[in-house]
């Protein structure tokens, strides 16, 4: 049970700042999470982590030299958001690239990959290595969907010390995944673990009974067994893993045994003498192993085991000295600190002047945001009962959040002394609505107004190639995100369409404004198909047939959105005069 806290609803943030308080000599907080507060090398490699809070040391204790340079840190065991992760990048980032490393779960990838688009579009090269080392959660033909558990340790320690020793991105991404291929782990809980402020554990274990295979948030195990004994519980754990082992293995092995929350020291450590018998009866050496807490789940009992077959250059690396508030190894040499909040006052300080034209573009783009709000909340409650049909019937509510909270941002980053780009504005909404709306949609909504924001630029002049081009790095934001494919019955299925439309329309000579409605009634068809079609992506594919007949909510959402914002330009321009 947590008992300590204030509002449980601001646990992890309060948490995180005492961590930081506590830690001044390796950490520094900024928005999203910590960064290293002593310096790093010139053009260094920026090893970026980073997940739900209540895992400590995972992820914000093992900030620091020889490990990562900075820790994006979400609400308890819920991802960051891709603008925290982006900040946090940010920060660490120091010309030499940044690789982002965490647990394989579909909140996180979504999120860290939006926040990777963004980097890349501002050119901080950004890589992502995801841990995959839970055998229980997949079979090793599908190693790829595996979770990250325990594993995570083993990615993040050789990558970091390969970031620290002056290696390239392509090598620091390289032995990362490498490390992650020869990491295999397997977890076991005898009880769950107590939110803050909850009056029950997440889930519970029959007494006398221990769960094989469950996951750091209580994820469904593959088996229940009668309590073990100490010698029982490490033949299982390392007779899976044996059989498991990457094709490539040699005889070295680097052995965890983590504990999860109140599995006390001493057991750790007799359950630890039991599995070295075993390993070393099976003719594998085990060299620098670890024992204790390192990827936790607040009070969960539990522990698991972590195997990483060694060759000659991952044992380099995972041996490298490395100092950190939760993790230590030989010998670092001492770094001088560095004003993490000078640096983040200067770049604010740096912020490009808006061109007039960039200014004027971003007053209509703040129009726009509010027509789109308004669009939302009219169809708010149909959208939610679409969805209902075969999803959650959230959709409805999740855009409606998102754009409330883009619409309001827009108007406040116009509001900035000095006035605003188009640009800056489009990055504010898109900012906002991926941290307000959650999900899936808001995620992609995020990442695709941030791209158009990115395409925009701040530049002296506009002309109908410029809106081809953001409606261009719009659409691509959501494919590359998402990952759906036109037929799998997404918002794509209507993007892909309207893209199309428009950039052929503009292509002809045809103004903007007419190019934008006529690819409206384009998409607005596309929407309506789909509703033959079954979904492949999403929450709505385990119920295909009930999803027979009916449109996406999120490619319907879109076309109605597109529909209105050719209204609107239109109107805009009867009562400037300018158009009849």
């Amino acid at each position: 049970m947590t008992t300590i806290f204030d509002n449980p609803a601001e646990f992890a943030d309060d948490a995180l700042d005492g961590f930081v308080a506590a830690n001044r000599n390796y950490v520094a907080r900024v928005d999203g999470g910590v960064v290293r507060s002593t310096e790093m090398n010139p053009n260094q490699v920026s090893l970026v982590v980073g997940g739900g809070s209540g895992h400590y040391p995972a992820f914000a204790g093992l900030v620091g030299t020889g490990l990562a340079a900075g820790s994006a840190c979400g609400n308890m065991f819920a991802s960051p958001a891709a603008g925290q992760i982006y900040r946090v990048a940010k920060a660490a980032a120091m010309n030499g690239g940044v690789l982002l490393s965490y647990g394989n779960y579909a909140g996180d990838v979504l999120h860290f990959g939006q926040a990777q688009v963004r980097l890349n579009a501002e050119g901080i090269e950004t890589r992502t290595v995801v841990v995959t080392d839970d055998i229980a959660s997949a079979p090793i033909e599908e190693w790829e969907k595996r979770r990250g558990i325990a594993g995570d340790l083993t990615v993040f320690k050789v990558a970091g010390a390969a970031a620290e020793a002056g290696l390239n991105l392509d090598d620091v991404e390289r032995l990362a995944i490498k490390a992650n291929y020869r990491t295999r782990s397997l977890g076991v809980a005898f009880d769950g673990c107590t939110l803050p402020g909850a009056e029950e554990a997440l889930f519970h274990v029959p007494a006398g009974k221990m769960a094989l295979g469950l996951g750091i948030h209580g994820e469904p195990g593959i088996s229940e067994h009668p309590m073990p004994t100490a010698s029982e519980l490490a033949e299982l754990l390392v007779s899976k893993l044996l059989a498991d082992k990457p094709d490539d293995a040699g005889n070295e092995v680097v052995a965890i045994v983590n504990g999860l929350g109140t599995v006390k020291y001493d057991e750790l450590f007799l359950l630890f003498g039991r599995i070295e018998k075993l390993l070393t009866e099976a003719g594998l050496t085990v060299v620098e192993p670890e024992c204790g807490e390192l990827v936790t789940s607040l009070d969960m009992s539990g522990l698991s085991l972590t195997l990483l077959w060694l060759d000659d250059e991952l044992k380099t690396y995972w041996g490298a000295p490395a100092d950190t508030p939760a993790f230590r190894k030989g010998n670092s040499v001492p770094r001088a600190q560095r004003n993490v909040a000078a640096a983040a006052e200067a770049e604010a300080a740096e912020l490009e002047t808006p061109t007039p034209a960039a200014a004027a573009l971003g007053l209509q783009a703040v129009s726009a945001v509010a027509a789109i709000r308004d669009v939302v909340i009219e169809h708010e409650e149909a959208l939610g009962n679409l969805d209902a049909i075969a999803g959650d019937g959230d959709h409805g509510i999740g855009m409606r959040r998102g754009v409330d909270a883009a619409a309001a941002a827009a108007q406040k980053t116009a509001n900035l002394p000095g006035g605003t780009s188009v640009a800056a504005i489009l990055t504010a909404a898109g900012e906002a609505w991926s941290e307000k709306a959650g999900g899936t949609s808001g995620a992609l909504w995020g990442t695709a107004f941030i791209a158009a924001a990115a395409a925009l630029g701040n530049k002296d002049s506009y002309s109908s190639q410029d809106a081809a081009d953001a409606v261009g790095a719009f659409s691509n934001a959501i494919t590359t995100l998402g990952k759906a494919e036109p037929g799998d019955k997404t918002m794509v299925d209507a993007i892909l369409p309207f893209r199309d439309a428009f950039l052929t329309a503009i292509s002809s000579g045809t103004e903007v404004i007419d190019s934008l409605k006529e690819a409206a009634v384009v998409s607005r068809d596309a929407a309506t198909a789909t509703s033959a079609l079954r979904p492949l992506k999403g929450r709505a594919r385990p119920l295909a047939e009930k999803s027979l007949g009916h449109p996406d909510p999120g490619a319907i959402s879109f076309s109605l959105i597109v529909e209105r914002l050719g209204q609107h330009f239109e109107q805009e321009l009867m009562e400037s005069g300018t158009r009849a």
